[in-house]
């Protein structure tokens, strides 16, 4: 696995890529965000650790660059602790996010975690891919389909979409699913899934506005109606 971290501490860079390395991982590295959204373009990178605060553009526009050519998991490293930070990461595009400072055996934990749910553990035949009214995903390259179209989802919005079409009219609270999707007592906030949702609408509904698929109770949370 190929692993690109971002940082423009060089030494805190360098502790990474030892330790990561020590892992198995190969490491390429950049400090400064014009660099890592063109190593990203240019390289076949499996994960990236990208820092908030980089120079020539920060971390949160990198992220949107790399979004708009790759699905490569991201996780964001910041220094701040301000909640709206974290969710505006999140709505970027990064899949998760580690606050400093941080062990480095936090951050293995997260890659390994990461990538296991982009990489699942290979399922029987019948299981490789599921459909639902005009919605498909496939398991085997955690990808989507709505009718003829393909949609592109990052790793927590594939596992959102797959809970809830392996659960129709099962409604779950924001913090049911923080608990699934990110682990019981991560800190992170239910606006999150909020955020989540709302990028899921506007990728799987033909109108986000009056969701077909994926409906809200109101007062409690999220459920996927079966058309």
């Amino acid at each position: 696995m190929k692993v690109l971290v971002v940082d423009d501490e060089k030494l805190l860079v360098k502790g990474i890529k030892f330790n990561l390395e020590q892992e198995g991982y190969q490491v390429v590295t950049a400090y400064d965000g014009e660099e890592a959204v063109q190593l990203a373009h240019d390289n076949s990178i499996d994960i990236i650790l990208l820092d908030l605060m980089l120079p020539k553009i920060d971390g949160f526009t990198a992220c949107r660059n790399i979004r708009s050519f790759s699905n490569v998991p991201i996780i964001m490293l910041t220094a701040k602790s301000e909640d709206v930070d974290k969710i505006l990461g999140l709505e970027y595009g990064a899949d998760d996010y580690i606050t400093k400072p941080f062990n480095i055996r936090e951050v293995t934990a997260r890659i390994k975690a990461v990538l296991r749910r982009i990489n699942p553990a290979p399922k029987g035949d019948n299981d490789k891919v599921m459909v639902s009214g005009d919605i498909t995903i496939d398991y085997n390259f955690r990808r989507a389909r709505v009718g003829d179209r393909n949609v592109e989802l990052t790793s927590k919005e594939f596992d959102l979409l797959e809970l809830f079409l392996k659960n129709p009219d099962k409604v779950y609270t924001r913090e049911q699913l923080l608990d699934i999707l990110w682990g019981i007592g991560y800190p992170s906030e239910e606006r999150t899934i909020d955020v989540h949702m709302r990028r899921l609408r506007e990728k799987i509904e033909d109108n986000p506005a009056e969701p077909k698929y994926l409906k809200t109770k109101w007062g409690v949370g999220y459920y996927y109606k079966e058309a």
